[in-house]
Order: C-alpha cells, then sequence, then structure tokens
C-alpha cells in the first residue's frame, strides 16, 4: 500500500493508465479516519486493520505539486550521521561507536517535488526515511520493524558552512526551509521484498552523484530504532532520517555544490523518486 499527502489529505495511490490517482482516505472510511496523514498515523494499527477489507477504487488524478510530506507534523524527526563506511571514508572522520544522531527541525520539511532555495554551500544527502506508526519503548531489533508504518525518500539537504562551525552539531545546518523533502508516498513494508537492502541514489542534472545500498549502513533500521526506543519514546508519525551513502557534493575535487537552477532527483529502490528543482 501507498499512502500519499494530496493537498493535506492523506489518499491510497493507485497506477492507472493516465498516471497516479489518489483515494481519498477519510471519504472512504466514513470519515473513521484521517483527513490528514498525521490523523492516519495516529490510528495506524486500526487503519491497517480496517484497509484488510476495504475497497478503494474511482481515484481522482494527482497532481504532482499537491504531493506534500509524508508525515507533514512529526514530534520528533530523527537523523542520523556517518552511518555508511564509504560516506565516512570520504569524509576523513572516524566510524563512531554508536549511532550519530541529530535533529532536522520539522519545519524543514517539504514536499517531494517542492522548491528548495539555495544556499551558499548546499548539498545532497539521499537517505531512506522510515515512518513510525505506532509508540515504540525499548524495542529490541528483532522486533523493530512492527513499529515502523512505511518507508520513504527523502533529501537530507545541508548547508555545509554552518554545519562545519558548529563544532558538530548538525542541526542548524539540515534546517533551512525546504530541507527536508520526503515521499513520493508512504510505503508500506508488503510492498517490499527486503526492506533492508534498497538500492537509493541522487542524481543532479543528470548525472549519477550517488549509488548505494540501504544493506551497507552500518547501524541498520532495527538497530536504530532500537537505540532510540531505549532512549526516548518513538511515537506515531515520527521520522528517522537513516543516512547517506558516499557521494556527496563537498567531498569531492573540488567540491560541488547546488546552485538555484540545479535539479535533484532523489530515488530508492521499489519506494519512488523525488525530485527537487533549486532555486
Amino acid at each position: 500500500m501507498r499512502i500519499a499527502n494530496v493537498s493535506g489529505r492523506a489518499c491510497v495511490v493507485l497506477d492507472g493508465p493516465d498516471g497516479w490517482s489518489g483515494v481519498d482516505i477519510a471519504t472512504t472510511s466514513g470519515g473513521r479516519f484521517g483527513p490528514g496523514p498525521s490523523a492516519v498515523l495516529a490510528q495506524w494499527p486500526a487503519f491497517v486493520q480496517w484497509t484488510r477489507t476495504a475497497s478503494f477504487a474511482n481515484g481522482v488524478t494527482i497532481d504532482r505539486a499537491a504531493l506534500g510530506p509524508v508525515s507533514p507534523n512529526p514530534a520528533q524527526v530523527f537523523a542520523v550521521g556517518l552511518n555508511y563506511r564509504a560516506h565516512i571514508a570520504e569524509t576523513g572522520r572516524e566510524t563512531p561507536k554508536a549511532p550519530a544522531i541529530f535533529t532536522k527541525f520539522p519545519t524543514c520539511l517539504t514536499g517531494p517535488y517542492a522548491d528548495v532555495h539555495a544556499q551558499n554551500t548546499m548539498d545532497w544527502e539521499v537517505e531512506l526515511v522510515v515512518v513510525i506508526g505506532t509508540e515504540a519503548r525499548n524495542i529490541v531489533a528483532s522486533d523493530a520493524w512492527s513499529v515502523v508504518a512505511g518507508v520513504t525518500v527523502g533529501q537530507d539537504y545541508s548547508e555545509r558552512t554552518v554545519q562545519n562551525a558548529s563544532g558538530g552539531h548538525f542541526s542548524m545546518g539540515k534546517s533551512y526551509p525546504g530541507f527536508g523533502p520526503t515521499g513520493p508516498w508512504l510505503v508500506t513494508l508488503d510492498e517490499l521484498a527486503n526492506p533492508d537492502d534498497l538500492a537509493l541514489s541522487t542524481i543532479v542534472n543528470g548525472v549519477e552523484m550517488q549509488s548505494s545500498r540501504t544493506s551497507m549502513m552500518i547501524y541498520s533500521v532495527p538497530a536504530l530504532i532500537e537505540h532510540l526506543s531505549a532512549i526516548t519514546p518513538l511515537l506515531p508519525g515520527d521520522i528517522i532520517f537513516t543516512g547517506t551513502p558516499e557521494g556527496v557534493g563537498a567531498r569531492r575535487t573540488p567540491p560541488h555544490f547546488l546552485a538555484a537552477g540545479d535539479v535533484v532527483e532523489s530515488t530508492i529502490e521499489s519506494v519512488g523518486t523525488i525530485r527537487n528543482r533549486i532555486v
């Protein structure tokens, strides 16, 4: 199942001869769930149970410009630094002894096809983003996928000068408006052959800059959920940016930063593609 945020309303996404179509969840459920994605996520177990017998048909064509972030109002946005060994190597840093957690402030979240305003030393970082579906405390790794509503594509845009000027505190350089696009939709785990091994890539102006697989993470999604939930409760709608592979612009020779007119396409296998124009 794929669930999109279409103009603030949660919709089940269907494929059709004319492209994507969306079936409004609140309308189909007679108001039981929704209307927004956050309300659906707040009732996730009951919603999933309802979908097993619900019928979704006669969708309305989705305008890409109307797509918003899959979880627009998370209580917490976690992000993970230095979670791929090849990325650690290109940065010249040491492998962390525990997950390197920081936050992106929720005001940075935007839609999958949104324009994003350029900053002076703006960089790309494609990431698998995990959306939490049930409150989770002290979850062991073997049970971790059970608290996940689904996954989506994210870009952890970064202003490197601000990021590197703050003594290792990444959050401000990661939280400019628009620096957290997610989408194009939330994909539930039953749609994925192996949620622990997905190809991901970044293409800038038609040139591939990043290409790896999520199986190359140092700390897997279950390991991250175990670590986080042992410290703080994870809440429905919370999102986790799980880290980026090698190929970022700041570590190229010479460094390559984004500028107005650039187009960034971020893709994750079996999940989808988001596309942002830098303005």
